[in-house]
């Protein structure tokens, strides 16, 4: 038998990536979505054993970890694993890591960086037109036979000229921004700091943001100081006529004060895509013709997902060769969250 060649080594010798749960790739696409020749998964769902006792039982083996939004990696987690270098994300959020204690460790995070931002931008601008102009609403109503019988449908509202704020101007707000415009509408927004080089009106106070704005777009990220950001007072100041749209996180909006304020009609409507306590949507917002809703996919298309793979494999094999990574997070620069 010929050796075998030494700079193919066989699949028994290759490091080891922990899934803790199975990406929404692998639902789509199969397991093997993101396989390598530099390295091999270890998945954690596929054991009986608790998971604390499966980590402790392969402490010794496990350099990375490929996590998804569904699968919080815990400071917990990350201790029981003296080994770990590297967590790398399917997402473009960061909420469901432990940044301080990846930090505290020395362990770096790649994340999806910004291969989704222009199909969400995409999904914003499409929850937006349907709220504003009934799509999904009048598209019910001519196929439940309404039309012969009730006649004209309701009219909707036009998206040009509308003023839009912007809650978070970071890739996906930016690319909303730039969409927008093209409808024409005046662009303003709010972020952790003003942008030196945006010309867009800044508002350092989300309720005074929304307050002169028809539309309020939630494109930021959820941290401590987000959470619930959208509450009462910024809804109110929104007021009866004012859409928002999140294709964000869905805790960064009060979701009990969301849906008393589209019952009671003191906004005009809402695309979401994102929810507090996900996959439950609260049941009063079914019968809501002034909401559209999506299950939490605002950016997956085929492009995203291959783009996806090609990133996630591209940074897990740049790590086991020692090369730098493709999209590396700036913990330094995060804001903190304990969810």
């Amino acid at each position: 038998m010929a050796p075998e060649n030494p700079s193919h080594p066989s699949e028994n010798d290759l490091p080891y990536v922990l899934i803790l749960k199975p990406p929404p790739s692998f639902v789509i696409f199969g397991d093997r979505f993101f396989n390598s020749t530099k390295f091999r998964f270890l998945k954690a769902y596929e054991s009986p054993l608790p998971l604390a006792h499966f980590l402790l039982a392969h402490a010794q083996s496990v350099q990375a970890i490929l996590s998804s939004g569904g699968a919080p990696v815990t400071a917990d987690t990350i201790r029981l694993m003296p080994l770990l270098r590297l967590v790398v994300t399917t997402s473009q959020g960061l909420n469901h890591i432990d940044l301080s204690e990846c930090r505290r460790r020395g362990i770096v995070v790649a994340s999806a960086g910004t291969i989704y931002s222009a199909d969400c931008a995409d999904s914003v601008v499409a929850l937006l037109i349907d709220v504003l102009r009934k799509v999904s609403a009048a598209d019910r109503f001519v196929k439940q036979g309404l039309w012969s019988s009730q006649g004209e449908y309701p009219l909707g509202s036009k998206l040009g000229g509308k003023r839009v704020g912007i809650v978070g101007l970071g890739s996906i707000g930016s690319e909303v921004a730039k969409r927008l415009e093209a409808f024409g509408c005046s662009i303003s927004y709010n972020s952790r700091k003003k942008k030196p080089f945006c010309s867009y009106p800044f508002y350092l106070n989300v309720r005074e943001l929304a307050a002169n704005c028809d539309a309020l777009i939630i494109c930021c990220a959820l941290t401590d100081e987000t959470h619930h950001l959208i509450n009462k007072e910024v809804l109110s100041a929104l007021g009866k006529d004012g859409v928002i749209v999140n294709i964000a996180r869905g805790p960064i909006m009060d979701e009990k004060e969301l849906v008393r304020c589209l019952v009671e009609g003191e906004i005009r409507g809402a695309g979401l895509d994102v929810f507090e306590h996900e996959p439950d949507v609260p049941n009063e917002l079914f019968a809501l013709d002034n909401v559209v809703m999506s299950p939490h996919n605002a950016v997956f298309t085929w492009e995203s997902f291959e783009d996806l793979r090609k990133l996630v494999v591209g940074n897990l094999e740049a790590f086991f060769s020692n090369e730098p990574l493709l999209t590396p997070v700036g913990l330094d620069d995060q804001p903190h969250f304990s969810g």
